[in-house]
């Protein structure tokens, strides 16, 4: 299988150019990173929910995952500033393109009635974030050794200066946004 960073030299780059009308190749968009991100709600109750997490996170992306601190106490939440509330990891260079290769090619079409990933979820600035209800679908994690299914925010920054470049560079990955 060719690299998806490869790909993306020799058949998205003059593709864009071509569409955009650009005049330099440095006004191209390219993926600058890819942050996945959990929250977990209960990791105020049991501290040990966050190890699970990152070594979830971890195991899903390749790269050592951190955990994320409140900014904020927010006595409703019994949530003290500086608890552990999530994990993140920010992917750059190969390991984003081999995730991102993953991620539309094996994982998104094991969500059942899959028909695609919404086209409007960009932010108005060329980045696309996308949810995905359960980490079930990424064939690294095991059903049997997973003690409760998360969620994740998955974040595709851009160099794109429109919603419209982003979602042609990201369609030209392989996205597969819904008609």
């Amino acid at each position: 299988m060719a690299r998806l960073r490869d790909y993306y030299k020799s058949d998205v780059a003059p593709a864009l150019m071509q569409k955009f009308n650009y005049k330099s190749p440095m006004q191209i968009p390219k993926l600058d990173k890819i942050v996945v991100n959990v929250g977990t709600g209960d990791a105020k109750d049991n501290a040990k929910v966050i190890d699970t997490v990152i070594e979830e996170i971890t195991m899903i992306t390749g790269q050592k995952a951190v955990p994320t601190y409140a900014k904020k106490s927010v006595a409703n939440f019994k949530l003290r500033q500086g608890m552990k509330i999530g994990v993140k990891v920010t992917l750059r260079g190969e390991r984003m393109y081999e995730f991102i290769d993953r991620l539309f090619n094996f994982s998104l079409p094991r969500v059942r009635d899959f028909k695609g990933i919404n086209p409007n979820a960009f932010d108005g600035r060329g980045n696309y974030s996308l949810g995905l209800k359960e980490q079930l679908i990424f064939p690294e994690i095991e059903y049997d050794k997973i003690e409760k299914i998360r969620g994740m925010d998955i974040a595709f920054v851009t160099t794109a200066n429109t919603d419209e470049e982003a979602r042609e560079l990201l369609t030209l990955m392989g996205a597969p946004f819904a008609k």
